[in-house]
C-alpha cells in the first residue's frame, strides 16, 4: 500500500516543479500531513539552499526542517558516483526517506534536475531511487523545441524504459506543448500508451515560462538603479532600443524589456513615459548596457517619478546582453507566490485530478486541517460558479484578490467604481487581469440605476425615504452592491476593506433582511489552527446578545459549520463549567444552552463550559466527564462581543492561525464584511466563502 509518489523528468527545464506543486496541493486537501523529499538537490554546497525545497515547503508551510528534505547535494552525489559507490547513495536516500515517511500520511518525492555535469546518469538514478522506495512514478517530458514526432518518440521511449525497470508509471505528463501540437500529441500518445496510464497534456504558458526582472537581474548581475519594488514584473518580450522614438513606440508590447545603451537618455525617458500612459503597453523594465549610466540631471528626474520600473545597468555590450537574456530559463521561486498559484491552477486544469486520486492512496482522517479546509472551499466554490459584487474598486487589495479569483477561475465578479481608474490601477499594480472577464460599473452611470432607485424608494418609503433620498443612497457603492444582490444581478457581496461594518451591512438589513425564523444577524470566524479548523461566533456583530439571541447565534453557527464540512460540536462558553458557577452571566449561557437543546435536539451542545474544558481533551474529561463536546468542541460560542472579539484576535496572534471572516449568517442572501485591516488573502477567502453561501 503506497504512501509515496515519485515525480521524475527526462531533461532540464521540463516544468517538473509545476507538477510537484500541483500534487502537494491536491494531497493537502485529502491528507492531514504531507511530506516532501528531494533526494539530490542542485546546489554547490550544503551552505546554499535549494529553491525547489524552499518553494514547496515555504508556500504550503509544511512542517519539515530543510535538512530533512534532501539527502545529497549534487557535488556530494557526483563524488560518490565517481568513486563507484552508487550503493551508498541509495542507502542514505532510503534511510533519510524512511525517517521522513514515518511522520507523514503521504510523501511526494521529486527527482533531480538534470543541470550541470553528470546528467547522463540521472534518469537511471531516479528510476533506481523510485524502485527502492517502492514509489510509483509521474513522468514529465517537455515539448519545448520538439516536433510532434520527436516528442511522441521521447515519451514512448521513456515509458518503455520505466516498464523495463519494473517501476510502475501512474501518469505521463507532456508539458510545455505548443498550442498547435496539443491535439496531435494527445491522440498519438493515447493510442499507444496503456489505458491505465493517465495522460496529461499541458500547453506552453508564457506566464509560467517567462522570467521576472528579478531573475534577469540575478543572471545579468550589474547594478539596480531604480524599481527594486517591482522586480517581480514578468518579461514576456525584449527588444533592443537603438532606433528613433516613433519606431521604438510601435514595437512596444505588454511586459516588454527594453535593452539599450546606457547613454540613450531619450529612450530611457520615453520608455518610462510610455509605461505611465494608458495608450501604450506596460514596460517590464530596462537594461542599460556598455557600463554607461544616465547623467545626474536624468537620474534626478527619474527619482522624482511616482512609479519607476526596474532599471539595471550592466557592463556588457548590447549584443551579449540580449543573447544572455534570451537564454534565461524562468524558475518557480518562493518569493513569487503568483507564479506558484498559477502552477497549481495549471495542474488542476490539465491533469485529470479525479483519475489521479483513484490511482494513489488518499486518506480521510478525523477532523479537518486548514489545508484540507481551504482546498475544499476552493473546490466547492468552483463546483457551482457564483457572481459576487465587490463595491470597493478603489482599493488595491480588492483588485489583487480579484486578479487571483479570475485567474483561478473561481467566481464571476462585478467591481464597482470608475472603470477608467480601475483599469489604471490594474496597470499600475502590474496585475495579470483580463478586465473583459469582469463587469466594471460606476453606480451613478449604471444601466440599472433608475430601476434600483425606484426599487429602494418602494421598499423604504414607509421609513421616511423619499425619491431624492433614494437617488442619493443608490450612488453609494454599499447600497448599489446590496441592491444588485437583492435584485438577483449578483449572488453575494463582499465589502468592508474601506467601509465600516455598519456601512457595509446596513443596506442588507434594510431590504435583503433575515431568513425566515431568524431574528438576528450574527457572524463566525473560521479559525484555521495548526491542526484543525474551529468556528468562533459571534466575534463581530452583536455586543451583548440575550439568552434567546445567543441560542440563535449558536444554531446559526452550527449550521454554518456543517455547511462548510465541519462536524458541529457546540460549546457555549462562560467563566465556569457545568453547575459549578453562579451569576447573571453564567445563567444567561445556561439558559441559552437549554434554548438550543429545545430548538435543535439533534445538535451536540454543552454549556456553560470554559474554553480550556471545551478544547483540551484532558481538561474536558476532568471537568465534564462523559460529555460529547468537552475537549473536542468545533463550534465555540462566546457570551458577548467583548469576549469573542478579544479571544479570536488573541488566538490569531499567539498561534499564527488564519482567521477567515467575519462570515455573516442569517441574511436571506450572503453579504460579508471585511476588516479594514484585511489582507489580499482575507479578501480572496471571504469571496470564496460568500460564493459557497450563495449556493444554498
Amino acid at each position: 500500500m503506497t504512501k509515496t509518489v515519485f515525480i521524475a523528468s527526462t531533461e532540464p527545464h521540463s516544468g517538473k516543479s509545476l507538477i510537484t506543486l500541483g500534487l502537494v496541493n491536491l494531497l493537502l486537501g485529502k491528507a492531514q500531513k504531507v511530506g516532501y523529499f528531494k533526494p539530490i538537490i542542485n546546489v554547490p554546497s550544503p551552505e546554499h539552499k535549494s529553491v525547489h525545497i524552499e518553494s514547496v515547503v515555504g508556500y504550503f508551510n509544511l512542517p519539515i526542517a530543510y535538512e530533512e528534505a534532501y539527502a545529497y547535494t549534487r557535488p556530494q552525489a557526483m563524488g560518490l558516483l565517481e568513486a563507484n559507490r552508487q550503493g551508498d547513495i541509495i542507502d542514505r536516500v532510503i534511510h533519510k526517506f524512511k525517517t521522513l515517511e514515518n511522520d507523514y500520511d503521504f510523501t511526494v518525492v521529486e527527482g533531480s534536475d538534470f543541470i550541470g555535469e553528470g546528467t547522463a546518469f540521472e534518469f537511471d538514478a531516479n528510476l533506481s531511487i523510485a524502485k527502492n522506495l517502492g514509489a510509483p512514478v509521474l513522468m514529465v517530458v517537455s515539448g519545448a523545441g520538439k516536433t510532434t514526432a520527436q516528442l511522441v518518440n521521447t515519451a514512448l521511449t521513456v515509458w518503455r524504459n520505466v516498464e523495463a525497470r519494473e517501476v510502475q508509471m501512474l501518469a505521463l505528463i507532456a508539458n510545455k506543448i505548443p498550442a498547435e501540437q496539443v491535439e496531435d500529441v494527445r491522440s498519438l500518445l493515447r493510442a499507444q500508451l496503456p489505458e491505465e496510464i493517465i495522460l496529461a497534456i499541458i500547453p506552453a504558458d508564457k506566464d509560467l515560462q517567462n522570467p521576472t526582472m528579478k531573475e534577469i537581474h540575478e543572471q545579468l548581475g550589474g547594478k539596480l538603479l531604480f524599481g527594486g519594488e517591482q522586480l517581480t514584473n514578468q518579461v514576456d518580450h525584449f527588444i533592443t532600443g537603438a532606433m528613433q522614438i516613433p519606431n521604438l513606440l510601435t514595437r512596444l508590447a505588454d511586459n516588454v524589456l527594453i535593452v539599450t545603451p546606457g547613454d540613450r537618455a531619450d529612450i530611457l525617458l520615453i520608455a518610462l513615459q510610455a509605461n505611465a500612459s494608458v495608450n501604450y503597453p506596460r514596460v517590464a523594465g530596462l537594461v542599460l548596457t556598455g557600463g554607461l549610466e544616465p547623467e545626474e540631471p536624468v537620474l534626478k528626474l527619474i527619482e522624482g517619478l511616482q512609479t519607476v520600473v526596474p532599471i539595471l545597468a550592466v557592463e556588457t555590450g548590447t549584443f551579449l546582453t540580449t543573447t544572455t537574456i534570451g537564454a534565461i530559463q524562468s524558475r518557480i521561486t518562493p518569493d513569487n507566490p503568483k507564479k506558484i498559484r498559477l502552477a497549481i491552477d495549471t495542474f488542476n486544469r490539465y491533469v485529470d485530478v479525479a483519475a489521479l486520486q483513484e490511482r494513489i492512496v488518499t486518506f480521510e482522517p478525523e477532523g479537518i486541517t486548514p489545508h484540507m479546509f481551504q482546498y475544499r472551499l476552493l473546490q466547492w466554490a468552483k463546483s457551482q460558479r457564483k457572481h459576487i459584487v465587490l463595491p470597493e474598486g478603489n482599493d488595491d487589495r480588492i483588485l489583487r484578490a480579484a486578479a487571483r479569483l479570475i485567474n483561478e477561475d473561481v467566481v464571476d465578479l462585478t467591481i464597482l467604481g470608475d472603470p477608467t481608474a480601475i483599469a489604471a490601477s490594474v496597470k499600475r499594480l502590474g496585475l495579470t487581469l483580463d478586465l473583459s472577464r469582469i463587469q466594471l460599473i460606476d453606480p451613478a452611470h449604471a444601466e440599472h440605476y433608475d430601476d434600483y432607485v425606484q426599487t429602494l424608494y418602494e421598499l423604504r418609503k414607509t421609513k421616511n425615504v423619499n425619491y431624492d433620498m433614494a437617488r442619493d443612497f443608490m450612488r453609494d457603492v454599499s447600497y448599489f452592491g446590496s441592491m444588485m444582490v437583492y435584485k438577483g444581478h449578483a449572488d453575494g457581496m463582499v465589502s468592508g476593506a474601506v467601509h465600516t461594518t455598519q456601512h457595509t451591512i446596513r443596506p442588507a438589513l434594510q431590504f435583503i433582511k433575515t431568513k425566515p425564523g431568524v431574528s438576528v444577524v450574527s457572524s463566525v470566524f473560521f479559525m484555521c489552527l495548526p491542526d484543525r479548523v474551529a468556528v468562533f461566533g459571534d466575534c463581530a456583530v452583536n455586543p451583548n446578545p440575550t439568552a434567546e439571541q445567543l441560542a440563535e447565534i449558536a444554531v446559526s453557527s452550527a449550521e454554518s459549520s456543517l455547511r462548510f464540512g465541519i462536524e458541529p460540536r457546540v460549546a457555549m462558553l462562560s467563566y465556569s463549567s457545568g453547575t459549578s458557577g453562579e451569576g447573571a452571566d453564567v445563567e444567561k449561557v445556561r439558559e441559552a444552552t437549554q434554548f438550543v437543546k429545545q430548538r435543535r435536539p439533534d445538535l451536540k451542545v454543552e454549556g456553560p463550559i470554559q474554553y480550556d474544558a471545551a478544547v483540551d481533551p484532558m481538561v474536558g474529561r476532568q471537568k465534564l466527564p462523559g460529555s460529547e463536546v468537552a475537549g473536542q468542541a468545533s463550534v465555540l460560542i462566546f457570551p458577548d462581543l467583548n469576549t469573542g472579539n478579544n479571544t479570536y484576535k488573541a488566538v490569531q496572534r499567539e498561534t499564527g492561525a488564519l482567521a477567515i471572516g467575519p462570515v455573516l449568517q442569517g441574511l436571506n442572501k450572503p453579504v460579508n464584511d471585511l476588516s479594514r485591516g484585511c489582507t489580499v488573502e482575507d479578501v480572496f477567502n471571504t469571496v470564496i466563502i460568500t460564493a459557497i453561501q450563495a449556493q444554498g
